[in-house]
């Protein structure tokens, strides 16, 4: 079974935010494979089906981002699932808007949502998607940046980047994350 967990904050006042990416994605996958996301527990909101014929939960926090990891530790303890079955969709800046990275593990970086499921968790070998938002023009304005409206001309540019980011999912639950790096980094 596959934890697919889409970071962002869940109020309507951020739903159309950068720092949305991962909700964003969780959205789409639920909307292709026909899963309702309408499930409320375990500090998040959930639901369950299938993507190329494996078993998969979507996730997506409802602690506001900086607390994220609370509610991916309380699903990961109740159905124990493993490490290596865990997929983290969030945004960074460090990759252009339009544009995915996909990684077997590794640290935090710099977004809070990561460090808070890394720290609740108690380990950094789950894989994760990143999703570039692009940085600002000046890197004093980031939290405005994340959590501020995206501007029209931006938006299809992002639009791709969750796309990737969904295709990249169900390339790794059908062909393994080996073969969806060398398809999408």
């Amino acid at each position: 079974m596959y934890l697919i967990v889409g970071l962002g904050n869940p109020e309507k006042d951020y739903s159309s935010t950068r720092h949305n990416m991962g909700f964003n994605t969780i959205n789409q996958l639920a909307k292709q494979f026909e899963i309702g996301v309408n499930k409320n527990k375990f500090k998040g909101l959930y639901g369950s089906g299938s993507i190329e014929g494996e078993k998969i939960i979507l996730l997506k926090p409802q602690t506001f981002m900086n607390l994220s990891g609370e509610s991916v530790k309380e699903i990961v303890q109740f159905y124990k699932i493993e490490m290596e079955q865990i997929i983290v969709i969030y945004d960074d800046i460090d990759i252009e808007p339009g544009s995915i990275k996909i990684r077997k593990m590794g640290g935090p970086g710099t977004h809070n949502g990561m460090k808070s499921v890394v720290h609740e968790l108690n380990t950094q070998n789950f894989k994760r998607i990143r999703v570039g938002i692009g940085m600002p023009e000046k890197k004093e304005n980031l939290v405005e940046y994340v959590l501020g409206a995206i501007p029209e001309e931006e938006k299809e540019k992002l639009e791709q980047g969750i796309k990737q980011a969904k295709e990249a999912v169900i390339e790794i639950i059908k062909n393994g994350i080996d073969i969806a790096m060398n398809k999408f980094n």
